[in-house]
């Protein structure tokens, strides 16, 4: 099959890292150019040593330059901040290519509330009705229609499949919910910053963000269109002492009682041909050494009778399944590829 030359423009923090090591592997998608203004001139090897061998590593790093990612690539993905994702998106979409946005700029449908959350007014809002969110499980036909996908974050990656089949079927109240999530380091990405730095995370665990994370918005905008109804949530983040992973545990109230086991029918029957999604068996929860370095997201379920709560619980890896495998499940469903190709990996176990 002819391969397909991509560009990654932000190589240098954890995501582009991850992309960088999935893209090593595929069978389709050829990196080709890799972006970073401080490691312009060095060959990908020698930013990630991992990359020794591999035809990726020999690729060059380069400025970011609009015109030279359109004459080298077909799909372009962006792994930089908010803020300056859009306005890469807005050259790149311009000059013919396909854009994945690893940020937070298109996700949000609305830019009055992307200003309110990040503070910032969106410079290209005539792009937002034709970005779709790229969550595969529920927007797979759409991705593959788009040039421009909207990668999820990862909370809402772990939140929204948690909660899709509950909603869907009505088997949940809409108001009352509670999302309490615990992310790695990793999630805060590669800068360094004193509340990351290994001394302050160490033997320690703590919330942080607690009714403001960025997140929030998103979270809501997508289980309200699986509800049919808008969703008012609690998103509560913690910090884990782990470099990667996520585990959120969230708290729904029954709108009749059920049995636990009609409930995981239920939601076996909604991801039945969603292989990333693995319902566990009753009386098993999700842990996030199980899912590392992969696409699965875990799930767990469990009826409290005496409250009437399901309590579902669910594990990612927040830089694959949470971001940079993601992204190349959208970038492959975007150039006709199966959604799966390259993305065959196994746990990264101790």
């Amino acid at each position: 099959m002819e391969t397909i030359p991509v560009g990654l423009v932000g190589v240098t923090g954890y995501t582009g890292m991850e992309l960088a090591r999935i893209l090593a592997t595929h069978p389709v998608l050829r990196l080709t150019r890799a972006t970073s203004r401080a490691e312009a001139g060095k060959p990908l090897r020698a930013l990630y040593p991992f990359l020794q061998g591999f035809p990726a590593g020999d690729v060059s790093i380069t400025v970011p330059d609009a015109a030279d990612l359109a004459g080298a690539c077909r799909l372009v993905f962006l792994a930089v901040p908010h803020g300056a994702a859009m306005d890469y998106a807005a050259e790149l979409l311009a000059a013919g290519l396909s854009v994945v946005d690893l940020s937070a700029d298109f996700r949000l449908a609305d830019a009055d509330i992307y200003a309110a959350w990040y503070g910032l007014d969106h410079r290209h809002p005539d792009l937002l009705p034709q970005a779709v969110y790229g969550l595969p499980e529920l927007y797979a036909a759409r991705i593959k229609e788009t040039k421009l996908t909207a990668n999820p974050g990862c909370y809402p990656t772990s939140i929204i499949l948690g909660l899709a089949p509950a909603l869907a079927g009505s088997l949940i109240e809409t108001d009352g919910i509670v999302a309490d999530s615990k992310s790695g380091t990793s999630g805060a990405g590669r800068k360094a910053a004193v509340p990351t730095l290994f001394c302050e995370v160490h033997d320690s665990f703590r919330a942080y963000s607690l009714g403001k994370h960025r997140h929030t918005p998103e979270i809501e905008q997508e289980l309200s269109k699986l509800a049919g109804a808008d969703i008012l949530l609690s998103f509560n983040p913690h910090l884990l002492p782990i470099d990667r992973g996520i585990l959120s545990t969230i708290y729904t109230r029954l709108t009749s009682h059920r049995p636990v086991e009609e409930i995981h029918a239920a939601y076996e029957a909604y991801y039945a041909d969603k292989p990333w999604v693995r319902v566990l068996p009753l009386g098993m929860l999700p842990e996030t050494r199980y899912v590392r370095g992969t696409m699965f997201c875990d799930i767990g379920l469990v009826v409290d009778p005496r409250t009437g709560r399901l309590i579902v619980v669910s594990a990612i890896d927040n830089l694959c399944r949470g971001a940079s495998g993601q992204a190349v499940a959208c970038a492959n469903l975007m150039s006709g590829l199966p959604v799966d190709a390259g993305l065959h990996l196994a746990p990264l176990m101790p």
